[in-house]
């Protein structure tokens, strides 16, 4: 696992080494998500980077987000396809997904046993494997 925080030189060593050149509003909006190990939303990173200071404008946040994903320096969660999670723990790992208050927790990549994958398509290689559990809240779950 990463250690968090991250201050701004290790930052800028981290963009660095996933060859992304490390502007000031990229350093700062990785700097949000270094800060700790945490599951942000665009628009968490966006209000975080922003809250002394109007620097950064929501399509730059956006277009980082996606350009550090791409690159390796953070993953992509995606729970459902209005909502997706930034992370910054990208050593292997799962997820626990409470539909209830929205929160993403982290689950270690040995506490789940994946077993057995189905054969996959010709010319192709598994990249990874993401788990992610839905929970609801037990009183929510009583409800229904």
């Amino acid at each position: 696992m990463q250690n968090f925080p991250l201050d701004l030189d290790q930052v800028r060593m981290l963009m660095h080494q996933h060859h992304i050149s490390p502007t000031q509003q990229r350093v700062e909006i990785a700097r949000v998500l270094f800060a700790r190990p945490q599951h942000l939303s665009a628009e968490q990173v966006f209000s975080l980077v922003n809250e002394e200071v109007a620097l950064v404008s929501k399509a730059t946040v956006y277009n980082t987000l996606g350009l550090f994903a791409r690159k390796g320096l953070i993953r992509e969660v995606i729970v459902d396809p209005t909502k997706v999670f930034y992370d910054p723990t990208i050593v292997p790992h799962h997820h626990f997904y409470n539909v209830d208050t929205g929160t993403l927790v982290d689950i270690p990549a040995d506490a789940v046993d994946i077993g057995k994958l189905p054969r996959l398509p010709a010319n192709t290689v598994a990249a990874g494997v993401e788990v992610i559990i839905r929970v609801r809240e037990t009183a929510a779950a009583e409800k229904k």
